[in-house]
C-alpha cells in the first residue's frame, strides 16, 4: 500500500505556525499581569487545549514512561518555565524586536551546549555563525546604551533577560532531545507542559503575584496565548519537523522577530533603532548560518 503524506502541506503549517508565534510578545505586552502569571496561564491553558487529545489516542504512551524519562521530562520542563518566565519579563524592559531576536538564539545555544554536555563537534560554519551572531548582540547593545529608538526603559536588562530565555529554550531542546525520539508528541508536550505549569506556579505563588481574581480581558490574552502561539504555533512547528527538513524549521523561525517587530510597529508604534535593526538582522544571520551548519552536518553522506 503506497504511504501518502499529510493532507495539510507542511510549508504551509509553517508559514501559520510562524505567524502564529510572531503574536506572542504583543500578546504578552497587551496583557496588564505580572510576566509570570502570564507564562504559566499561557502553559496552563496550552496543556489543558492538548490534554484531551492526548488522553484520548495517546493514553498507552504514558503507560511506557520509565523512571529516566520522567527525569528528562521534569528537566525539560522545567528549562521550558525558566526560559517563559526570562522571556515574558524581558518585555517589560527592552524593545519587542530586539527581545525577539534574541531570546531566538537558542539554536546557538544548542550549539554549544551539544559540543559541551554530549561531545558533538562544533563545524567551522557553526563556529562562524555563533561568531557573527555574538556580533549582532553587540551591535544591538551598544546602539540601545545610545538611546536610539524604541528601546525600553532598562534595555541591557531586558536584553539580558531575552538571552536567558534563549538559554533555556536551548536547555529545553537539550534535555528533552532522547525523550522526544521515543514519545509521541502530543504525549510529550502535554507531559512537559504540566511539568512547566507547576513550576511557574510555584514562581507565582513565592512572587507574591495573585493567581486568580483577573478581568475577563486578562483571561482572554492568556487563552490566546495558548491558543495562538502554543497550539498553533508551536505545536505546529513540531508537527512540520516530522515531514520537512529541520533546517527548513530553523529558517523559517527566523521570521518571527521580523513578524513580531511589524506588529509591534502597527499595534504598539515601537519603531526599532538603526541599531536594533542593523544588530538585529547580523543576529539573524548568524542564526541562519548555525542551523544550516547543523542540518548539513545531520543529513547522513550519500
Amino acid at each position: 500500500m503506497a504511504v501518502t503524506g499529510p493532507r495539510i502541506d507542511p510549508r504551509l503549517g509553517l508559514v501559520v505556525a510562524v505567524l502564529a508565534v510572531s503574536t506572542s510578545a504583543i500578546l504578552v505586552r497587551w496583557s496588564d499581569a505580572a510576566a509570570s502569571v502570564a507564562a504559566f496561564y499561557r502553559v496552563l491553558l496550552t496543556t489543558a487545549l492538548l490534554a484531551p487529545l492526548a488522553l484520548g489516542r495517546h493514553r498507552s504512551a504514558f503507560g511506557r514512561l520509565a523512571r529516566q524519562d520522567v527525569l528528562a521530562a521534569a528537566a525539560t520542563g522545567v528549562a521550558l518555565a525558566v526560559h517563559f518566565a526570562a522571556w515574558f519579563e524581558s518585555l517589560a524592559w527592552t524593545s519587542v524586536a530586539a527581545s525577539v531576536t534574541l531570546v531566538q538564539c537558542q539554536p546557538l545555544f544548542v550549539a554549544v551546549g551539544a559540543w559541551a554536555l554530549l561531545d558533538e563537534r562544533v563545524t567551522r560554519g557553526t563556529a562562524a555563525g555563533i561568531l557573527v551572531a555574538i556580533g549582532g548582540i553587540v551591535v544591538m547593545s551598544i546602539g540601545e546604551l545610545l538611546g536610539s529608538g524604541t528601546i525600553g526603559p532598562r534595555p541591557l536588562y531586558g536584553n539580558a533577560l531575552a538571552l536567558v530565555g534563549g538559554i533555556m529554550a536551548a536547555g529545553y531542546v537539550l534535555a528533552g532531545r532522547s525523550l522526544r525520539q521515543r514519545f509521541p508528541l502530543i504525549p510529550y508536550v502535554t507531559v512537559v507542559y504540566s511539568v512547566a505549569a507547576v513550576c511557574l506556579l510555584a514562581f507565582v505563588i513565592t512572587s507574591g503575584h495573585p493567581v486568580t481574581g483577573y478581568p475577563p480581558r486578562e483571561w482572554a490574552l492568556f487563552l490566546a496565548m495558548a491558543v495562538g502561539p502554543g497550539v498553533f504555533g508551536h505545536t505546529v512547528l513540531n508537527w512540520a519537523l516530522a515531514h520537512v527538513e529541520s533546517s527548513m524549521v530553523s529558517v523559517s523561525l527566523l521570521g518571527e522577530p521580523v513578524g513580531s517587530a511589524l506588529l509591534a510597529l502597527l499595534l504598539l508604534a515601537e519603531l526599532p533603532g538603526p541599531s536594533t535593526i542593523a544588530g538585529g538582522a547580523v543576529v539573524l544571520v548568524g542564526i541562519g548560518v548555525v542551523a544550516r551548519s547543523r542540518a548539513v552536518e545531520a543529513t547522513p553522506a550519500d
